[in-house]
């Protein structure tokens, strides 16, 4: 990340804030002994930051000109919003899981379900020949909290690691822990499961052991998110939620998450 600008003034940091994210720049903010600073979490977006934040300190807007956007105008902010949070890999999967979950409840449940399980119809063995099945079954979902749930976390992590480290890295991280997750829980309990929640708990692995130590890392997450995911994950282990949950598929998907976070930690300290 790059540091872009530092003020003690909360309502001037909140409204360079929202300017620009209105530019599509993806930035974050952080406290520090009392000053607000304002971090470009992508570089690629350096330039066109620096003269937003150029016209900004020029022509300093207050936060009563910016207008209140309704209708087309809403909606352009909202995507803004959102683009600027995550890349085409991101959208992708997330997209391609809805259209998956349409069809596995509302167009074609048995072939959906038949095309996408680790084994074909539910057979307990593997099929090296469709090599495929060992990612797919992350697009099934069970129910719409299933749903909700995980693509919550796969858009607020995966955003954040492909904007860090590209959409070549996002890449091959969902596909690993794809692979090891959902091998995990084949193993442990058979081709009958799905859901995207192996992945994202390798994304989350990813984050923890490649911004550990790292104050300002992109990928630092909040005390309170690492307790209730590792706290969710123990919980699964236990009977007191009362659900079936996917465990084997969270703790492989976190340990190698977490093994490729540290891997890239060393390739690219810098990072």
């Amino acid at each position: 990340m790059k540091k872009l600008y530092a003020t003690k003034n909360s309502e001037e940091m909140n409204t360079l804030q929202i300017v620009m994210q209105r530019h599509g720049i993806p930035v974050t903010v952080t406290e520090r002994g009392g000053t607000l600073e304002l971090w470009l979490i992508q570089h690629g977006y350096d330039a066109l930051a620096q003269d937003v934040l150029q016209n900004f300190k020029d022509n300093p807007p207050s936060p009563e000109s910016l207008p209140t956007r309704r209708g087309a105008s809403a909606t352009r902010s909202l995507w803004q919003t959102l683009a600027s949070q995550a890349g085409i890999v991101t959208f992708i999967v997330f997209v391609l899981v809805l259209l998956v979950y349409f069809m596995q409840w509302f167009i074609a449940p048995e072939a959906t379900l038949h095309a996408l399980l680790i084994t074909p119809g539910g057979v307990p063995e593997l099929h090296p020949s469709q090599p495929w099945r060992f990612v797919t079954p992350m697009l099934l979902h069970f129910s719409a909290m299933h749903l909700v749930f995980n693509l919550f976390w796969w858009w607020y992590l995966g955003g954040r690691l492909e904007l860090t480290f590209g959409s070549g890295m996002l890449l091959t991280v969902t596909l690993v822990t794809a692979i090891v997750s959902n091998y995990a829980q084949w193993a442990y309990s058979g081709p009958l499961f799905g859901g995207l929640s192996g992945v994202v708990y390798g994304l989350f692995g990813f984050a923890i052991v490649n911004a550990w130590g790292r104050r300002y890392s992109a990928l630092a997450l909040p005390p309170a998110l690492l307790v209730f995911m590792l706290g969710w994950l123990a919980l699964g282990f236990t009977d007191l939620l009362m659900v079936n949950m996917a465990n084997e598929a969270h703790l492989a998907g976190l340990l190698s998450g977490a093994l490729i976070g540290g891997a890239v930690r060393v390739l690219k300290p810098n990072n």
